[in-house]
Order: structure tokens, then sequence, then C-alpha cells
């Protein structure tokens, strides 16, 4: 049941960003030019992601286990610090300049996109240099 959930999850989830454009770099990046050629029908599909994600996570911190049976775990922290910032500035300046964030660059690799298969190492390697960083605090 479990892997069954997380299938259909992830391919809801991968169906969405295809079609809602966020798969290509070209439509990322028209949105982030807000003095140029501007796109704003992301907005769009961000207004509705974060819609259905308040209503999810509001009903999720009235349980105590998730529908595959695991324990619910939703963070606490509201804490706003130095790495906070600078990891929202480095994923900001990543995003706009690559076109990419995680989840559609996943999906993009699997959709055979050229520049997700130079995106993705790049990212891993940030996470892994991240990682070492973090060990060695």
């Amino acid at each position: 049941m479990r892997f069954l959930l997380a299938w259909v999850s992830g391919l809801v989830f991968g169906l969405g960003l295809l079609l809602s454009g966020m798969t290509n770099p070209a439509k990322v990046k028209g949105f982030l030019d807000v003095t140029g050629a501007w796109d704003p029908s992301l907005g769009l599909v961000m207004g509705g992601a974060i819609s259905v994600g308040v209503v999810a996570f509001a009903l999720a911190r009235r349980r105590t286990q998730a529908w595959c049976g695991e324990r619910m775990e939703i963070p606490t922290t509201t804490v706003i610090d130095k790495a906070l910032i600078g990891g929202g500035l480095l994923f900001g300046l990543g995003w706009g300049m690559a076109g990419f964030c995680p989840g559609p660059a996943l999906v993009a690799l699997g959709s055979g996109l050229a520049a997700a298969w130079i995106f993705v190492p790049a990212m891993l390697l940030g996470m892994v240099a991240f990682d070492l960083l973090l060990k060695r605090r």
C-alpha cells in the first residue's frame, strides 16, 4: 500500500509539473523575468499548489499518522537564521540561472531534457558538498 501511495503521488506530481510547464526552463525564466517579457502563468500554478499545500498541512497537523501508517513528522521550527536566508538565496540564484528547481529537474531528467542531464548532477554535487560542510561543523 505504501509503495502504491508513493507511486500515485509521484505520478500526479510529475504530470502536474509537466502540464504546468514547470519543467521547461524557458517558461520558468520567463516567469522570473519581471522587468522583461514576463510570463505570469506560473504564478497561477504556484498559487494553486500553495492553496492545496495550506489545506493539506492544516489537515496533517490534526493527524498523528500518515495514510500509509507512518508517524507524521511536521517541522515546528519558525527560526529565520543566516543558514535559511543563505540557502534561500542560493536556491533562488540557481533557479533563476538554470530555470529548474529540484522536483521539476528530476521530472525533466526523466523526460529526456538535455539541460536536466547537466543540472541534476550539479544539484547532487551541491547536496553532497553541503553534507560534507555540515559534518565539519
